[in-house]
């Protein structure tokens, strides 16, 4: 892969220190804060009025929990704790899983269901435009103003955010480009990929270093979003600023829509989803493709101001894929070990950490 890098051999001194502020942040005000913001929104999930719809509601708060403290992991970005910009971290989280299961769940009505409902991620993110009418096409209809009150409250938390108009526009060209996720849940294949192919074609142009399904999965995942917004919460950041920061994450994004699909790729297949991964003419060229994938976006969010507290995030972010029972299966042990090495020094470092953290959280859900 032309522009592939390798990632520095030791952990510096500075992704140590990173790291440790990371954790006293996270376990002195993060995860409690996290859980309190959780509590109230399964409370508001198990009041919503239609059956199918407070059943994504609460599924996604259950069984995307992980992805909640990954988002809000994001908050150990800059230098003082802001917990306006946690609590927009984790709506916005929220928000996107609770989309994600009710998109899957409506599929049958079709690639213009998923755009409509996908226009939250732009919306919530933008108070000078108008509030859509999200389920104009979904089979399912009373939320009970659910999806409107997390648009509403991530909008009111934006404003508040110091830098937010300097990163507004790169912040909702990723978050416009993230609605290609509306379309993954497509059920006809063939249409699902025809339409990926052109839309790739006509937002992201020709690229001679990705392919078409490169291109839609690293659109596909809003983890952009959050390192926007957190740069937004420090004073004085900059427009250039912003598009170095959404330049980086694309590969961030890349990675983990890779990853995710690479240990999930055995389930997708038996469910009949759709698999980013299986999309690589053969094991070995995915496998390859991660691995040059992980560095690049390792070494491209070295080069951001707080590099290191980056590096942290896209450790984690490694480590927490590839700490997944389905990654460490016997056929597949070998393999994800060999990418978490490829991760970063700090991501092999998180491997077993990871590890031990879902086994405690999987106690402590049962």
């Amino acid at each position: 892969m032309p522009g592939a890098v390798k990632h520095a051999s030791v952990i510096s001194p500075a992704q140590l220190r990173a790291l440790l502020g990371s954790v006293v942040r996270e376990l002195c005000w993060g995860l409690g804060a996290v859980s309190r913001e959780v509590d109230v929104w399964h409370s508001r999930a198990a009041a919503i009025p239609d059956r199918a719809i407070r059943e994504d509601a609460l599924d996604s708060l259950e069984s995307k929990r992980g992805n909640i403290d990954g988002a809000a992991l994001f908050w150990t970005l800059p230098d003082r704790r802001h917990p306006q910009l946690l609590h927009l971290l984790v709506m916005y989280e929220i928000m996107c899983d609770f989309l994600d299961s009710v998109s899957e769940r409506g599929a049958g009505a079709g690639l213009e269901n998923g755009r409509q409902l996908h226009l939250a991620f732009i919306e919530a993110l933008d108070p000078d435009v108008p509030i859509s009418d999200y389920y104009r096409h979904h089979p399912w209809q009373d939320d009970g103003g659910y999806l409107r009150l997390l648009v509403e409250l991530c909008r009111a938390a934006c404003v508040l955010l110091p830098s937010y108009a300097a990163v507004l526009p790169t912040l909702i060209r990723a978050a416009r480009l993230a609605t290609v996720q509306g379309i993954n849940h497509e059920l006809d294949p063939r249409l699902r990929d025809l339409t990926l192919r052109e839309w790739a074609a006509r937002e992201l142009g020709d690229r001679d270093d990705l392919t078409w399904y490169e291109l839609t999965g690293a659109a596909s995942t809003w983890i952009s979003v959050f390192a926007l917004l957190a740069l937004a919460s420090e004073p004085e950041r900059q427009q250039q600023e912003g598009a170095e920061t959404y330049a980086a994450y694309f590969w961030v994004c890349l990675a983990a829509t890779v990853l995710d699909s690479y240990v999930d790729e055995a389930e997708d297949v038996a469910n009949g989803d759709h698999s980013y991964f299986a999309h690589y003419p053969t094991k070995a060229h995915g496998l390859r493709r991660a691995q040059e994938i992980l560095e690049r976006a390792t070494h491209e969010t070295r080069g951001l101001r707080h590099g290191h507290r980056h590096a942290v995030i896209v450790a984690c972010m490694a480590a927490l894929y590839l700490s997944k029972d389905s990654a460490l299966t016997p056929g597949m042990r070998h393999t994800s070990r060999m990418l978490l090495r490829c991760g970063s020094p700090l991501a092999t470092l998180l491997g077993p950490v990871l590890r031990a953290w879902r086994t405690a959280y999987s106690l402590r859900e049962d």
